[in-house]
């Protein structure tokens, strides 16, 4: 069942972001503009309205086309993370870890009860009746559906987008974070990451945030988004480029998709982590290639959540945008 009505398209302008000034953790949002559709693509020229039936009003919504122009939503590993995205938590799914492909769905508290070796006979056995070896793993995925909680994190695109955008900072970055971050409830990560753009204290303290014993505001919307978007802007977004030049990798785009998806994974395993990832394969050419190659990759700092993280990115954009579309009957 969709959620969301289309109600019109392409919004070809927000502010004039180049003359803008921004207040450090500004506390107003910035209302996006519908006035300037006739000037050149700005930061929000993905942005659409849509209307939610449910509180009947307009939100913001970005819709990536290039999603479909590069047919992510026919990879394996995104079909897999939207299956995880629509289960419920007492199913999980038998699959591949390198490459998610689905064998079957079990119910996780039967899986839970058997013994070691009764989990260990099945894996291998999965193993060969698919005709592969053992260093391919066989992972029980459990759903995340009461996780990924799309209705409830689409209330916050509107803010989301309007801050980003204030702070200069593409905010196709602000819907990605907040769609896998704490889309269900403010999250605190077992590495002490906070609040709907899960930044660390460091981070957040960085960009001026108070983060003591009284107060952590990390939990304040409008000011982590600022600190994010900045952490974005200031770091993620200039590490990339260096990674890449270092690399020997011209002529893209930031708006490419895959350069997106790169900055991504700087803003969740840090620059150092991706760049050892990315030197450990040395990508020639700056495509979606170089983001496949990189989910196969493993580093000492460098894992399986890293690996998926721009997965799941990818998979929540879809899925969003299922809800967006117009209902067919």
């Amino acid at each position: 069942m969709r959620f969301f009505i289309l109600i019109f398209v392409f919004l070809y302008s927000c502010t004039n972001i180049a003359t803008t000034p921004v207040e450090p953790i500004a506390k107003k949002t910035v209302t996006i503009s519908e006035n300037k559709i006739n000037e050149p693509k700005t930061l929000c020229y993905n942005v659409v309205g849509v209307l939610n039936p449910k509180t009947k009003f307009n939100e913001d919504y970005i819709l990536d086309r290039s999603l479909y122009h590069l047919k992510l939503d026919t990879v394996a590993q995104v079909k897999f993370w939207r299956s995880i995205m629509n289960l419920h938590q007492d199913s999980a799914i038998v699959n591949f870890g390198s490459s998610r492909t689905i064998i079957q769905k079990i119910n996780i508290k039967d899986w839970n009860s058997k013994p070691d070796s009764i989990k260990k006979f099945f894996r291998d056995s999965v193993r060969l009746a698919n005709n592969v070896d053992s260093t391919n793993r066989v992972l029980i995925t459990s759903g995340k559906k009461f996780f990924y909680d799309f209705d409830k994190t689409s209330q916050n695109f509107h803010n989301g987008i309007n801050c980003f955008v204030a702070n200069g900072v593409d905010p196709w970055f602000a819907q990605a974070i907040l769609l896998i971050e704490s889309p269900n409830k403010l999250q605190k990560s077992n590495a002490g990451a906070y609040g709907p753009f899960q930044l660390m204290k460091d981070v957040a303290r960085l960009y001026g945030l108070k983060v003591n014993k009284e107060i952590d505001e990390r939990a304040d919307f409008e000011r982590s988004a600022y600190a994010s978007s900045s952490l974005i802007k200031t770091i993620c977004i200039p590490k990339a480029h260096k990674m890449l030049e270092d690399l020997n990798i011209t002529g893209y785009s930031e708006s490419d998709l895959w350069f997106k998806l790169l900055v991504m994974h700087v803003y969740h395993a840090g620059a150092y982590n991706v760049e050892k990832a990315l030197f450990a394969f040395k990508p020639q050419h700056g495509n979606m290639d170089l983001i496949y190659t990189l989910w196969q990759t493993q580093t000492a700092r460098f894992k399986n959540a890293s690996q998926n993280y721009s997965q799941l990115v990818l998979a929540a954009m879809l899925e969003m945008n299922e809800r967006a579309l117009i209902a067919k009957k």
